[in-house]
């Protein structure tokens, strides 16, 4: 009974003293929010490639600052309007991406995943984009260190034999003449170090899709073009636009527009199984 009054006694000093660290901890964040809104800022709307590149390199050490603040995982940094800044839904990380412009033809994509941990700390994984070093970027399974590079605007979380898969979908600019959009399963390994890729894509081979084996799902158009590739959870599918050549060179990516049709994909066990016709 005296060690339950005792505790009773404590928790108000407990809610109090916490309430004062989180409310300390989020005007730390506030400050750090208002000098990285105008780095973020000037990475994408700088006129200078040399001015975009000092934005982003202030942008990147002042950010991982901030995250050191404890419990900064809940900061929503909403401010920050050229930075993508995803929340797992099942909260157990996020992941922050922006794009690097050096030209129209050149561009380069950074990014982190901030684990979410017990006590506040910081667990910090940074990504590499390692786009430029390959030819085949839907190849293999890769690790942060070798990251294909994407502005992340969805992810996706499913399940099958109590393992979590996250389906992150991005936009990569590509170059001058075309777009990319990216579908790709992000899992988590014994040591919670990510790996981004896998076998999880099942259709069959035509001249658009990336060829089979896939362990990433890559739609390739005309820069203009716009074409849909997102997530409907009211039908509980990934739904993307079939796309055609203007000129009647499908090999050439540059040429593709939407047709007006949607493909799609559903998850089944442990797959996202590819679905020809989409009702719109």
């Amino acid at each position: 009974m005296k060690r339950l009054l005792f505790t009773l006694l404590l928790l108000p000093f407990i809610y109090s003293n916490s309430n004062a660290q989180t409310g300390a901890n989020k005007k730390l964040l506030q400050l750090a929010e208002q000098s990285l809104s105008k780095y973020a800022f000037d990475i994408v709307n700088a006129e200078e490639i040399t001015d975009r590149l000092r934005a982003d390199s202030f942008f990147t050490k002042n950010l991982v600052q901030a995250l050191k603040t404890p419990y900064s995982f809940n900061y929503a940094f909403d401010s920050l309007k050229t930075i993508s800044r995803l929340y797992a839904p099942d909260s157990s990380f996020r992941i922050i991406t922006w794009q690097l412009m050096k030209d129209f033809s050149y561009y380069r994509y950074k990014g982190a995943i901030q684990l979410k941990t017990p006590d506040g700390s910081l667990k910090l994984i940074p990504l590499y984009d390692g786009a430029d070093f390959t030819e085949r970027p839907v190849d293999s399974v890769r690790t942060n260190e070798n990251w294909i590079g994407a502005l992340y605007y969805n992810i996706v979380l499913k399940k099958f034999n109590n393992k979590n898969y996250y389906t992150l979908i991005g936009y990569d600019e590509n170059d001058a003449r075309s777009t990319k959009k990216w579908l790709e399963v992000l899992t988590f390994d014994n040591n919670n170090r990510p790996l981004f890729g896998g076998r999880f894509f099942s259709y069959p081979n035509d001249p658009v899709k990336p060829p089979q084996p896939a362990y990433r799902f890559c739609l390739e158009f005309k820069k203009e073009a716009n074409a849909k590739l997102n997530y409907d959870a009211e039908i509980d599918r990934i739904v993307f636009a079939k796309l055609v050549s203007e000129t009647g060179e499908i090999s050439k990516k540059h040429t593709l527009v939407p047709y007006g049709t949607i493909e799609g994909f559903r998850w089944e066990l442990g797959k996202w199984i590819y679905i020809p016709n989409i009702e719109n």
